[in-house]
């Protein structure tokens, strides 16, 4: 399938002082309409809930793991099943984004009573299996090979994930490792999208990182976005309290013309700050980890369906609310189900908080068109608490 068959086109006037902007993502399999967040299934899964619900709810897109669907079931079998889509779900859901291992971690810094994992060097890394203890090692060659076996529609480069522990000498070592592979990752997808001709397109993302430092992060940007890539992933450490000012940072570097994914990031607020610095998806594992803590997002922040209040309470989960979840079930059911321990309440609270931030970055991108992002971010952020519990 040619190339051409991936494209990103921006739908929306740019706002002043914002680098906001609405697009459409063109992949082989359809399209997403951006800005868009895109749920986490790491190991082709969502934890708890079947795609077809992730689909209902309005997802258009998840996001699995390379690194664990290498351990198991294994590459070879999902390519043999014709890719992700396919695999989880016959002929249906079949927008997939393949993200390669972030476990790939930087040399100096091994927490404290941690048996080292992986060890990395210029040329690839060498890591032992959490499952079973045997040892592997991914090259950016192997990493775009598994990839292209698990079929997604965008697949990520190999990189090398640094903390804000590591120093900045560490991080400028780092920062030129991770070049040199994303080279070494754009040549072996060239070969492999030649000789897997039959397949589907797949576009590749490179991956800026960088740190908290701002010509680091300027200078990777600036040097992937002069290569090849079909778009980029913004990965690393970031501090929170900076996060707007650093993701513009890269923003400012690379092309405007590709997609730009911001890797990890799922908070409300923190989703406003990334769309108003010309971010189009993001994808992180808050919604369905909270969820099957018992916390709920509602337009006020979070609440946690364990408290006394609702066990009585014959009131949706949260007014208002459309969701599969909230237009069947009660404050009180819920509330029951998680003392019970029932697997079910995962189920339907995952489906409330997906259907929840889903929602709101699909708020962001209509109000982008309609030209009123300002105002649905000012009344929505002045309710809003976080981090804590709020109304229910």
């Amino acid at each position: 399938m040619p190339q051409s068959e991936f494209s990103f086109d921006i739908v929306s006037k740019p706002e002043r002082s914002s680098s906001a902007r609405a697009g459409t993502i063109n992949t082989p399999h359809g399209t997403i309409q951006t800005p868009a967040f895109i749920p986490v299934g790491t190991k082709a899964t969502v934890k708890s809930v079947m795609p077809e619900s992730m689909q209902e709810l309005g997802s258009q897109a998840l996001l699995a793991n390379a690194y664990h669907l290498y351990l198991q079931p294994g590459a070879d079998i999902v390519d043999a099943a014709g890719g992700l889509g396919k695999f989880m779900k016959g002929a249906g859901f079949k927008k997939v984004l393949a993200m390669e291992t972030d476990t790939v971690q930087s040399d100096d810094v091994i927490a404290e009573n941690k048996t080292r994992l992986a060890h990395v060097d210029d040329d690839g890394v060498t890591f032992k299996s959490h499952l079973d203890g045997t040892m592997h090692r991914f090259t950016p060659e192997f990493s775009m090979q598994v990839q292209h076996q698990l079929g997604a529609d965008i697949i990520f480069a190999f990189d090398e994930l640094t903390t804000l522990m590591n120093t900045r000498d560490y991080q400028v070592m780092s920062l030129e490792r991770t070049r040199l592979w994303a080279i070494r990752c754009i040549a072996e997808h060239k070969n492999l999208t030649t000789s897997r001709a039959n397949k589907p397109y797949q576009a590749l993302f490179g991956v800026i990182q960088g740190a908290q430092y701002e010509d680091l992060r300027r200078k990777a940007a600036s040097d992937l976005g002069a290569m090849d890539f079909d778009g980029y992933g913004i990965g690393g450490a970031l501090d929170k309290h900076e996060l707007g000012t650093i993701v513009s940072w890269v923003t400012e570097e690379l092309p405007l013309t590709r997609p730009r994914h911001l890797l990890g990031i799922g908070e409300p607020e923190d989703l406003f700050v990334g769309v108003e610095a010309g971010i189009d998806t993001f994808d992180c594992v808050s919604a369905s980890r909270v969820a099957r803590n018992a916390a709920v997002y509602n337009n006020y922040g979070r609440f946690n369906i364990t408290n006394a209040k609702y066990r009585k309470s014959f009131e949706p989960l949260v007014k208002d609310c459309e969701c599969y979840t909230c237009t069947h079930y009660t404050q009180a059911y819920l509330h029951h189900l998680v003392h019970a321990k029932e697997l079910l309440a995962s189920t339907l609270l995952t489906i409330h908080n997906e259907h929840f931030i889903v929602g709101l970055v699909a708020k962001m991108r209509q109000t982008l068109i309609d030209g009123n992002f300002q105002e649905f971010k000012t009344e929505f952020l002045g309710q809003y608490q976080r981090p804590g519990l709020s109304k229910g």
